[in-house]
């Protein structure tokens, strides 16, 4: 696993151990980051705030990174995972642009000023099958933790049920190998 371009290109990412985590695949993330970089809907990566919510090693939010996004907030509650993202970060020089945090998504509670702004950007690539990333962005959106107008990229299994979250427009999907990747932004209407 390697950061598939930017400022990082070709550096190795480390991946967390055992079967707890499955690691966005470079080709799924390199797609995903094409789709960002060229649609017209999807906001400038250059100095975003990006929160990688179900980090595991990281690499969506250390891929935004390298794409220039000036802040990336990791969150995952596994032990091994943290450690994996805080090696990357560390390799990578990122200490001063990045905090790791072990919280579970599905029970956010809301953004305190210690957490900074919101964010413009939000990935989460939760275990297939278990709809938990749905659960985590209704706890991201009424917690204040995204931006008016944030982008979401959802990733979830082939088989898993893709119902548009409440509070959120979808703008695109696609499908790499197992993955289907929604891309979502907060709604007007959202509170």
């Amino acid at each position: 696993m390697r950061i598939v371009a930017g400022t990082f290109r070709g550096r190795p990412l480390v991946a967390p151990k055992g079967q707890s985590t499955r690691p966005t695949a470079d080709r799924t993330r390199q797609a995903l980051f094409n789709v960002l970089q060229h649609a017209p809907w999807s906001p400038a990566l250059n100095r975003a705030r990006v929160i990688d919510v179900f980090a595991g090693s990281g690499s969506l939010g250390l891929e935004a990174m390298s794409h220039g996004a000036a802040f990336c907030l990791f969150v995952d509650r596994d032990e091994a995972a943290r450690a994996a993202i805080g090696a990357n970060v560390g390799v990578l020089k990122l200490g001063d642009r990045a905090r790791i945090d072990r919280r579970d998504a599905t029970t956010l509670s809301a953004r305190t000023t210690g957490d900074g702004g919101s964010f413009d950007l939000a990935f989460l690539d939760p275990p297939y099958g278990k709809a938990l990333g749905e659960a985590a962005l209704a706890r991201l959106l009424a917690g204040g933790w995204l931006a008016p107008d944030a982008l979401v990229v959802l990733e979830r299994g082939m088989d898993d049920p893709a119902p548009t979250p409440a509070g959120f427009e979808p703008l695109d999907e696609r499908t790499w190998g197992a993955a289907r990747v929604s891309f979502l932004r907060v709604s007007p209407a959202a509170p």
